[in-house]
This record gives structure tokens, C-alpha cells and sequence, in this order.
């Protein structure tokens, strides 16, 4: 027996739904208690929940955790402008701490003595789950039923059938799919080709660029210390601000990723990512801080903080005290990007065409070429002889 009393994360998938099963019958559980996570998927979460129920789980619960997902993991990841690769806004790695937190309160609430998931053996998922559980509770066992189980795809399809579960994979569509409110993943089928073009039927929230409005739209995004706040001077809720943008943004065809990608356990791995509003705030955050961020704190940020951070939430590593101490240098940066930024939407291609900010940096008598110049071209000669002579006194001895 691996435990009598298991909490499982439950997605409503092949590998979800046959591990309650396979939980009870193959390794004792007593107790599958299934946890749904609505994060802005747009499933119908009841008939998720009555799906766990009648995959033989003992109880089925749906948590709402759209408005503690921006506030916890989404803004502090877009406040770092976390991009894995230089490519990926992390939607789908963003989730998995949030899920294992919800997975240890429950567990813990209700006197749990293990936790699972549905994760294979060699994807990210595993990984981030195990991690941010043991980081939460070192004392909980981690049971993760199809990375064991030894079966195909198609066994497992069988091995549900056989407790009555229906595979919702059908043969003309027999892509893996993960959906949140921040965006949406698409792996195998053709898709593992990476020659292959991904056919249109995989997209869901964008437009095929040559289908988008050939005229462009404009959007404005508020800032408030380096948060989304309004939309075209619009005051919105985080939520209903990422879900705006990502219809408006999805309708001109922005956020399509099409990478290969280095996977945490050492595999290359050919995704498709849509990610319409993370793509606009993550430019349009940019933006802002260079119009507010010294020269010297934006480097810093850019060259050695945000890839980081992006690599510790692509590996896991979100409880991690280097994040935590991380965001400690990221909050401070955030005081004075308060601001609006304009973006020009059109069939693909997003571009930021004005921005503004009351604590900008950018001076106007600086930075004219026009009558009203105010710097000292004279300073010039002097400032660059010292910034130069290193490499004049390398270059006399070298010569010699």
C-alpha cells in the first residue's frame, strides 16, 4: 500500500482519470480525493468534477484559482519578464507551483497522507510538482501513478475503458493539450516533427495571421509599479485584463510560438505555444522600464535576473530561495514603472509605438538634436579619452 488517503490533481485527461483507478486497485489506495483548478481554461469544471467522481474518486472538488494565479505567479513572473529561451511566456510552468500548493492545503485539511499527479516520466511537469511539494511539506508522499505504470498510450486508454472511463482523444485529434488563463501549450502528433508546419486546427486563441483584419489596433496598457492596471485608460480586474487582451490580441494573431526547447531532463522538445496577452504586457512592461530603470539597473535585470528567473520557474524551482531572494531585487525596480504604453496590433506582429511615464528618465533637452539641446557636446572629448584609455594603453604596448 503507497497510502490509504490520496489527493490528486486532477485535470479531467487520459492520465488523470485512470489514475484514480489504477490508485485504488494497483496500489491501495483507500481514498482518491480529485482536485480540479479552475485557471481560466474555459472547461465546464462540474462536469470535470462529475467526471473524477465517476472515474471512481471518493470526492471531487473544484478550486477557483484564476485571481491567485495573476496575483502570486503571473504578475511577479511578468515584474522579472520571465521568458524561457528568450521565446516562452511560461504559462503552463507557471501553473504547476500554484497546483502544488492547492495540493498540500487540501491534503493537509483533510488529513492526506500523499499527493499525486499524472505527469510521465519525461516531461517539465513531474519535476515541478515534485519540487514544489516537498518544498511545501517535506513529510508528504509524491505518488506520480504514470510514471510507473509501464503502459502506452493506447494501454492506458484501454486500462480506463475498463473502469468505464471514455478517452477524450480522438484519432483526428490526437494532440496533448494544457489551457490556462495566461495561455495554452500543443504538443504530439505531427507536431513532433519539426519540419512539419503545425496545421491551423491546433490554434484556439489566435487568428491565422493572413485571416487577421488587415487594418491594425491599438491598445494602451496602464501600469501601476510595474502592474497591469486598465486597458485604453479602462480601470480592470487582473483577471478581466488578461482576458480582453487576450481576445483582442488573439484576433490579430499575436502570441504564436513555434520553438524547439530544452527540456528540464535533457530532451529537445518541439512546442507550440499561444500566449496573445503575455506577449503584449511582457513588451510593453519592457518598454516601460526603459523609460524608468537607470542604465545600469536595466542591464543587470536584463542580462542576469530575468533569465534566471525564467530558468527557475521552467525548472521548478519556484519555492526556492534564490527566487524568493530575487524577487527581493525585482520589487524596488518596480516603484517607479508606473506609466502607459501603446501597441500597435496587426496580423502577427506586435509593436510598441509610444510610451509614457511621470517618473521617465528620458529628458527632452537631452535627448533633441533640435535648438533646445541642453547637453554639453564639449564634455564629449574629455569623457571619452578616460573611458577609452585602457584600450589605448593596451594597444601602445602591443604594438611595441
Amino acid at each position: 500500500m503507497r497510502a490509504k488517503r490520496v489527493v490528486l490533481a486532477y485535470s479531467g485527461g487520459v492520465d488523470t482519470s485512470v489514475c484514480i483507478p489504477y490508485l485504488r486497485h494497483e496500489w491501495g489506495a483507500q481514498a482518491v480525493v480529485a482536485l480540479s483548478i479552475d485557471l481560466g481554461q474555459k472547461e465546464d469544471m462540474e462536469q470535470v468534477r462529475l467526471k473524477a467522481l465517476n472515474s471512481g474518486a471518493s470526492e471531487a472538488h473544484v478550486y477557483n484559482g484564476q485571481d491567485v494565479f495573476v496575483s502570486d505567479y503571473i504578475w511577479p513572473a511578468l515584474a522579472a519578464n520571465a521568458m524561457y529561451e528568450g521565446q516562452y511566456p511560461l504559462a503552463t510552468a507557471l501553473a504547476r507551483p500554484l497546483i502544488a500548493r492547492l495540493l498540500v492545503e487540501v491534503a493537509e485539511a483533510t488529513g492526506a497522507d500523499a499527493v499525486a499527479h499524472g505527469c510521465t516520466g519525461k516531461g517539465n511537469d513531474q519535476v515541478r510538482f515534485d519540487v514544489s511539494i516537498k518544498a511545501l511539506n517535506p513529510t508528504l508522499k509524491v505518488l506520480a501513478p504514470a510514471r510507473e505504470w509501464g503502459m502506452s498510450r493506447e494501454e492506458t486508454i484501454a486500462y480506463g475503458e475498463r473502469y468505464g472511463i471514455a478517452s477524450p482523444v480522438k484519432k483526428k485529434s490526437p494532440y496533448s493539450i494544457d489551457f490556462n488563463l495566461y495561455g495554452r501549450s500543443i504538443e504530439c502528433g505531427i507536431l513532433e516533427d519539426p519540419w512539419a508546419e503545425p496545421p491551423e486546427e491546433i490554434y484556439g486563441m489566435t487568428c491565422a495571421p493572413a485571416d487577421c483584419p488587415a487594418e491594425p489596433a491599438y491598445v494602451t496598457v496602464g501600469f501601476t509599479c510595474g502592474l497591469p492596471t486598465a486597458l485604453d485608460g479602462v480601470a480592470l480586474t487582473p483577471v478581466a485584463l488578461i482576458e480582453q487582451l487576450n481576445v483582442l490580441a488573439g484576433a490579430h494573431g499575436i502570441g504564436r510560438i513555434d520553438m524547439v526547447e530544452n527540456r528540464l531532463v535533457g530532451i529537445k522538445s518541439r512546442e507550440i505555444y499561444e500566449c496573445p496577452a503575455a506577449v503584449v504586457l511582457i513588451a510593453a512592461h519592457r518598454a516601460l522600464e526603459a523609460m524608468t530603470l537607470p542604465r545600469e539597473v536595466t542591464h543587470y535585470k536584463q542580462q542576469h535576473v530575468e533569465p534566471t528567473y525564467a530558468q527557475l520557474i521552467y525548472n521548478g524551482l519556484w519555492y526556492s530561495p534564490l527566487r524568493t531572494a530575487m524577487d527581493g531585487f525585482i520589487a524596488p525596480t518596480q516603484a517607479s514603472v508606473t506609466g502607459e504604453v501603446r501597441l500597435r496590433l496587426l496580423r502577427g506582429q506586435c509593436t510598441v509605438v509610444g510610451r509614457r511615464a511621470p517618473q521617465s528618465l528620458y529628458d527632452d533637452h537631452l535627448a533633441t538634436y533640435s535648438a533646445t539641446d541642453s547637453f554639453d557636446h564639449r564634455a564629449a572629448e574629455g569623457f571619452i579619452y578616460v573611458w577609452g584609455l585602457p584600450t589605448k594603453v593596451w594597444s601602445e604596448v602591443h604594438r611595441r
